[in-house]
């Protein structure tokens, strides 16, 4: 591993999987790649948690979030955005984009939704036909309670839209008994692969919907994938090595269990929080149990952030991030998507620690 990635994405990639990356590619119209996809679709379902399918898209994280808005509503539409985060700012402007009518439930950074306010915003706009909310909002590290919102959302005639691009694997996640409408993820979260694909899974009420839809769409047209998927191929050209590479990682995913990666991130991420409020920091999120095991999200005190983390890649080919938003010059994120152990905490932590030593000498 020449650089360590304590990012929110992508992550190192592990050895088994580069491995499987240098390999050469085969055709995607043909039938060794038509087994691969069927292969990999089965997988997918059981990490989503759902009997239903579960598109392949080639496009990173925010290309899936549109393709979640063209498909499902048409000019005008009513959709309420829960937004807990900088992500759910970006699905209101690509909603506004596509001149839906958009109601937004705005929370402090930091902070999760409360479902009292989401029954009030149906009493007051009763046509609203979609509800968007992030699952693991990146720019906070807050985990906002999807099981809730879907038991409510299922008795009304609206969507539940979840981006799940940093919330699967690391978290608890099912489709099915959870009453998720749509649900988007990506690759190079915890998947454990490069950028390049994203994964969408459609409920029947979803599909439904489909139909009414009238935003325009070419490339984002789930029918197409839906249709191209009962003869085991893609409606366009796919990241076939991408695709392959899936395919073992979800083998390695599945035999591991994702709740014992969820239950292993978790016991990271509190280590972690420990050790850094420890050497001064503090933690951005008050309440524990909104706190996501993707990334540590804590509020720099007596540090220059963008020194700090100028030297830990310059000197040590170590990678940080910073916060986004309001929050960029303030909050430090240390992601958690590599296959870190405690001793790579510590490791990030000694550096740190010779970083704030040489400063104060200066």
């Amino acid at each position: 591993m020449s650089k360590k990635l304590f990012t929110p994405g992508p992550g190192n990639i592990p050895q088994f999987i580069r491995v499987q990356l240098s390999k050469d590619i085969i055709h995607h119209r043909m039938e060794d790649y038509q087994h691969v996809l069927f292969e990999v679709t089965g997988k997918l379902q059981k990490v989503f948690h759902t009997t239903s399918d579960v598109l392949i898209l080639t496009t990173s994280g925010t290309g899936a979030m549109e393709s979640a808005v063209v498909n499902f509503f048409s000019k005008g539409d009513e959709v309420l955005v829960i937004n807990t985060g900088f992500f759910g700012e970006r699905f209101i402007q690509i909603c506004r984009t596509f001149e839906l009518n958009v109601h937004s439930l705005d929370y402090e950074w930091g902070t999760t939704y409360r479902l009292e306010d989401v029954k009030k915003a149906f009493a007051k706009y009763p046509n609203i036909k979609g509800v968007f909310v992030i699952y693991h909002e990146t720019s906070t590290g807050v985990i906002n309670n999807l099981k809730e919102l879907g038991d409510f959302v299922r008795h009304t005639n609206a969507l539940l839209i979840t981006d799940c691009i940093s919330g699967m694997i690391h978290h608890p996640f099912n489709f099915d008994e959870w009453y998720v409408d749509c649900a988007l993820a990506s690759s190079q979260k915890g998947f454990l692969l490069p950028p390049g694909l994203a994964f969408v899974a459609l409920s029947t009420k979803a599909k439904e919907r489909m139909e009414l839809a009238t935003l325009p769409k070419y490339f984002w047209d789930y029918n197409k994938y839906l249709s191209y998927y009962k003869r085991g191929q893609n409606p366009y050209t796919p990241a076939i090595s991408l695709v392959l590479a899936l395919d073992v990682a979800l083998d390695y995913i599945l035999e591991k269990g994702v709740e014992t990666i969820s239950k292993e991130k978790r016991r990271l991420r509190e280590y972690g929080e420990k050790r850094l409020t420890e050497i001064g920091f503090t933690s951005f999120i008050q309440d524990d149990s909104i706190k996501g095991n993707v990334l540590i999200p804590v509020l720099i005190n007596d540090v220059d952030l963008n020194k700090l983390v100028e030297f830990l890649d310059n000197r040590y080919d170590i990678s940080v991030s910073k916060g986004q938003g309001k929050y960029t010059d303030k909050m430090l994120r240390v992601g958690l998507l590599s296959e870190f152990t405690e001793e790579d905490i510590d490791y990030l932590l000694e550096k740190i620690l010779e970083f704030k030593a040489t400063n104060e000498v200066e």
